[in-house]
């Protein structure tokens, strides 16, 4: 699907930072922050002194590398702007836990205590925000959806956030580039995660225009994704793709060594997949993410939300290479020198 150039603004990190350290509206000292899950009790917190200028509720749709690293680099960057700016901030860090009855009760909660801002990470979490924020009209600057158009996330005036939109085209070119001989690949997806509608659309169409063949699995929770990724080995499938999709790379690590067995390249929308075992990515790197996410929200905080875009396009274009997955399977990933900057990483647990 493409973009209306007038609905997006790539965010550029300097640029951000540079309008929150000029943004000093509100005086006072010290911030304070805390941590619970699915609106339980806080499970740290740090020091304040004075009022608070803004109470605001971060929401990750699930536990899972992705959505934590985008978590922590926002809480890191809300101290940062509190520091700097003497602004008061005072968060709480909670987890729907996949659950979407989870996630309406902590939007119900968050909206009855009055906070200042929502900052829903992914989409399901960022469409359920919306709605508890509807009557209050409370902003919400969500991080990570890769399509808020599917989303239906536009042209909302209180709702604005940060857009990962996968560069799908650029993916497949990597895993021809690897290798030419791709015959058949597998497409591993949930129907649940609306991040993954376009992309896969964006692969078929690919891969139909190249004469590939390509066989589909979906998969809602992991021990089905375990038995999708099975069933695309039996398949005897060239390269497995998968979208930014959060079901999928909850269970990245227990289906890697499977494929990495059966000699099978994981391509994904994400480092996180890659730093849990998947071969290779292109894409937005969640902690420069999350940190523009903190930017875009103080900046709504104190400057209102007129004139905002409807989302700001984070940019991408880093690929990421799992070089232990590399060596296991005997893959040469020198060709992608000359598609961008590379960065090597290794299978870690978090």
């Amino acid at each position: 699907m493409k973009k209306n150039n007038t609905m997006k603004k790539v965010l550029s990190l300097s640029l951000a930072l540079a309008m929150t350290l000029s943004l000093c509206a509100c005086a006072g000292a010290g911030s304070q922050s805390s941590g619970s899950s699915a609106g339980s009790a806080p499970s740290g917190s740090g020091s304040a002194s004075g009022d608070s200028a803004f109470k605001i509720a971060v929401v990750k749709q699930m536990d899972h590398p992705s959505l934590d690293e985008i978590c922590n680099a926002v809480v890191a960057q809300l101290d940062q702007i509190s520091q700097e700016t003497g602004t008061p901030i005072e968060y709480e860090v909670y987890s729907g836990q996949g659950d979407e009855t989870v996630l309406n009760q902590i939007g119900a909660q968050v909206i009855a205590d009055g906070v200042s801002a929502i900052i829903p990470i992914a989409t399901t979490a960022a469409q359920l925000m919306t709605v508890a924020a509807e009557e209050t009209k409370t902003p919400v600057i969500y991080a990570a959806v890769s399509d808020p158009a599917q989303a239906e996330l536009l042209d909302i005036d209180y709702v604005t956030g940060t857009c990962d939109a996968l560069n799908t085209e650029f993916i497949l070119d990597m895993m021809l580039a690897q290798n030419p001989e791709t015959k058949k690949v597998g497409l591993l997806y949930s129907l649940s995660e609306p991040n993954s509608t376009t992309p896969i659309a964006e692969a078929k169409e690919y891969l139909d225009s190249k004469g590939i063949a390509y066989e589909e699995f979906t998969a809602n929770s992991d021990d089905e994704v375990v038995a999708a990724a099975g069933a695309l080995i039996a398949a005897d499938v060239d390269a497995v793709f998968t979208p930014t999709d959060n079901k999928i790379q909850s269970a990245e690590l227990a289906i890697a060594p499977d494929l990495i067995e059966a000699g099978i390249p994981h391509y994904a929308g994400a480092d996180s997949f890659v730093r849990n075992g998947a071969f290779a990515t292109c894409g937005v790197n969640y902690t420069l993410l999350g940190t523009e996410t903190a930017d875009l929200a103080y900046e709504m905080l104190t400057n209102g939300m007129e004139g905002k875009e409807d989302y700001y396009l984070s940019q991408g274009g880093i690929i990421t290479v799992n070089t232990e997955t590399a060596a296991a399977m005997g893959l040469d990933y020198s060709m992608f020198n000359d598609m961008g900057e590379v960065v090597e990483v290794v299978t870690t647990e978090d």
